[in-house]
């Protein structure tokens, strides 16, 4: 029986699902979302959100440490984990209260349970042990991803965590092995390390971060290691066994095996979209395993059915948001087309990464010559006050037209730093058009300026034996 007509329906309430849903509603469509588990998707329930939460308890800590490089006498900071974790849960239960008020305040419905499409313009909905279904002249698929694992032997053993159970742990792991050294399992190394864990990454590639520049992983790697994290790349895990109660890692490199012991052992090897049973085949709806095609107004092969964020290979919320605008234009009839040529992407390491653009490897791979700049945050004034020394704005650019192809960035608040350099590049700026923009001082900031200077060698405070790169 058909419940009621919309004019889009939004299968899943994630950062783009929602976001798709209130556009859609905004240009006058009658929109539904449906959403089996909480608003907000993973970003909000199990990841960008709750990790943060717990970073800035662990920054706390680590700040609280250092007090008396600050002339402050204070007593050893301890900590409740319990105590932790409801706070996180406290940030994201408002933040889902937050979607679930601007879904309300732009009169889009909301439904709980599980969607499929049906037919073209039909979406099946299963509520406990019932189904609805609803008629959609525009549907928008917004399933989402969950947490990979991989065919290693022993990786479905109790105490192999993903980082859903990461959250949540009851007490923090005296040691734990984290597999992956891409953005969660860094991420991860910085919260658990700091809760007084021994933690090593094994990471099968030769750098952590390896999807960033090179330099900036090597970076991360020296800083870590210096934090006490264990790290090994180059590296793959053959198997995990369990000997009274401890897991035991094997692992194999160049230069032979070796055994990694862990209370825990964290898989962050990346996500898989939710492409399973929500009416792909039957449609003849096209996808691969790596999720559901589409083209740059974010509809897939079937006419007047979308997809965005995750599902479609994705795997960041700012991505999503903006396909759901995309999205919701086109299913109310305007023309909109995606642009993902500037896209900033953020690692919450302490400290921070953050990037827009091309890396130097694939700069040069593409025929650029290069101009490089760089600046380091020790000698930034604002970097000193604060005492974050730790760090470098690299600048890449067109040697003959002085566009900008890149900006990489670690240091302290690098997510702060980036939006401006995707903006320049969005507006095709030159390094002259950075370093002629005038920063306020004392301000992190203005060592993205220093950089786009150091291109030309004319960064203003660095020493010249010092700018040889």
């Amino acid at each position: 029986m058909v419940q009621e007509e919309y004019d889009v329906g939004v299968i899943g309430g994630g950062p783009g699902g929602y976001v798709a849903a209130i556009r859609a509603a905004q240009l006058g469509g009658k929109v539904v979302v449906i959403e089996k588990n909480s608003l907000g998707g993973t970003c909000t329930n199990w990841g960008c959100i709750p990790t943060k939460a717990l970073l800035r308890a662990v920054e706390l800590i680590s700040d609280v440490k250092r007090a008396g490089e600050f002339g402050l006498t204070v007593a050893e900071p301890g900590y409740d984990l319990r105590k932790i974790t409801e706070r996180m849960d406290k940030v994201v239960e408002r933040l889902v209260q937050g979607t679930r008020y601007l879904l309300k305040s732009n009169g889009v419905e909301l439904l709980k349970g599980v969607g499929k499409i049906a037919s073209t313009g039909t979406i099946t909905v299963i509520q406990n042990d019932q189904s609805i279904s609803l008629n959609a002249a525009k549907i928008i698929v917004a399933t989402g991803s969950r947490a990979k694992t991989l065919p290693i032997p022993g990786a479905e053993s109790p105490g192999v965590i993903t980082s859903d159970k990461a959250l949540h742990l009851e007490k923090v792991p005296s040691s734990l092995v984290i597999i992956g050294g891409g953005p969660e399992g860094t991420e991860f190394a910085c919260i658990f390390s700091r809760l007084g864990s021994e933690v090593a990454i094994v990471e099968m590639l030769p750098n952590l971060l390896p999807l960033e520049d090179r330099e900036v992983g090597i970076r991360l790697n020296q800083i870590l290691a210096k934090q006490g994290v264990r790290i090994l790349t180059n590296t793959v895990v053959k198997s995990i066994l369990e000997d009274q109660g401890i897991k035991e890692v094997l692992v194999r490199s160049q230069s032979g095996e070796l055994t990694l012991e862990g209370d825990k052992v964290l898989m962050a090897v990346g996500r898989l979209p939710n492409i399973e049973n929500i009416g792909l085949e039957e449609l003849g709806i096209e996808h691969t395993k790596n999720g559901i095609k589409v083209d740059d107004h974010m509809e897939t092969n079937v006419k007047g059915v979308y997809a965005i964020g995750d599902v479609t290979g994705g795997g960041l919320a700012h991505v999503a948001s903006e396909e759901g605008v995309i999205a919701a234009e086109n299913a109310m009839g305007l023309n909109s087309k995606i642009d993902l040529r500037v896209v900033p992407r953020c690692i919450y390491t302490i400290p921070e990464v953050a990037a827009v653009g091309l890396t130097e490897d694939q700069a040069k791979d593409q025929g650029y010559d290069l101009l490089i700049g760089k600046f380091p945050f020790s000698a930034s004034g604002r970097a000193l006050t604060l005492g974050e020394t730790e760090g470098t704005v690299k600048v890449l650019a067109d040697k003959t037209t002085k566009e900008i192809l890149g900006v990489h960035v670690i240091g302290p608040r690098a997510s702060d730093i980036i939006p401006e350099a995707a903006l320049a590049m969005r507006l095709e700026a030159t390094t002259e058009d950075l370093a002629r923009t005038i920063h306020p001082h004392p301000t992190l900031s203005e060592a993205l300026k220093e950089a786009a200077l150091d291109c030309e060698r004319a960064a203003i405070h660095i020493a010249r034996a010092a700018r040889a790169h």
